[in-house]
């Protein structure tokens, strides 16, 4: 007995020094990730918002530069914030799981990382980076910072999906989605516009609509690419705005993928601190 419970204590402090390790390890990997990404910026121009910029913009989108931003309001660089909320880990069910999550994005040129910690069990975590930096996208999941679960990096599907997630999330760095900025609006009805982004051999596009507030309120894309062989409609929605660092945005956001019995949802999320960076 006295063995047995030798053995099982042993196996319990190696399980906890994986547990560190693993953690330990994907810090320094998150770490070197966000100085390669932030090292990349480039210098922004225009360094301040005009109002200028609107003339000949569709009007919901005109509406929403006027809600969310005051002229004369500086670029933004970069951002920071923190997350928490849940993950549904199924595809056919609902199966939602806790998670708090860090990112960093960059507006130029567009990149982010994601960093999020999933909480699978007790004691079993799964560490995630979904990342676009330099035009790539990549995806990677591993268990406890030791076991790869999923590694995608790169390919077409990849940056494109990335990117799309960038340019959906702008509501959080809404000067990114300026003209100035590399974004170009088509007019759709009173309620919906297209935005289209391109960055190096990426282009994306997806259809903003805007509540009667003048505000974001959903995002849609008739495909994004699921994996190397599979694209679907995926989309979600925005709410809880409120000023953050002289800026109109939303706090609580949902996306899922679109299937043809209707909206299935994989992420909601709260932001619970976000900073930003400008050109000045």
């Amino acid at each position: 007995m006295k063995l047995l419970i030798t053995i099982a204590a042993l196996i319990l402090v190696c399980l906890g020094l994986a547990i560190v390790y693993g953690k330990h390890r994907w810090q320094i990997d998150t770490a070197t990730l966000r100085t390669k990404l932030t090292s990349g910026q480039q210098t922004i121009q225009p360094k301040f918002y005009s109002e200028d910029e609107l003339e000949g913009l569709p009007i919901p989108v005109q509406r929403f530069f006027r809600k969310v931003l005051k002229n004369g309001q500086p670029m933004i660089t970069t951002v920071r914030l923190s997350q928490q909320g849940q993950f549904n880990m199924k595809e056919t069910e609902a199966k939602w799981n806790p998670f708090t999550a860090t990112q960093v994005f960059v507006t130029q040129p567009p990149g982010f990382d994601w960093d999020a910690v999933i909480q699978m069990a007790p004691s079993m975590k799964a560490f995630v980076h979904d990342t676009y930096m330099l035009g790539e996208g990549s995806l990677l999941a591993s268990l406890l910072g030791l076991f790869t679960l999923a590694n995608v990096r790169g390919g077409a599907e990849a940056n494109i999906g990335e990117l799309m997630r960038f340019f959906a999330e702008a509501a959080w760095y809404p000067t990114a989605l300026l003209p100035s900025q590399g974004v170009r609006w088509e007019s759709i009805d009173a309620t919906f516009a297209r935005g289209t982004l391109t960055d190096g051999d990426t282009t994306v596009s997806l259809v903003f609509g805007f509540n009667t507030e003048g505000l974001i309120d959903t995002i849609y894309a008739a495909a994004r690419c699921r994996d190397k062989v599979s694209a679907m409609p995926w989309g979600g929605r925005f709410w809880e705005y409120a000023i953050r660092n002289g800026m109109l945005i939303p706090l609580q956001g949902e996306v899922g993928w679109e299937y043809p019995e209707g909206m299935k949802l994989y992420y909601k999320g709260q932001i619970t601190d976000i900073s930003h960076e400008f050109a000045i």
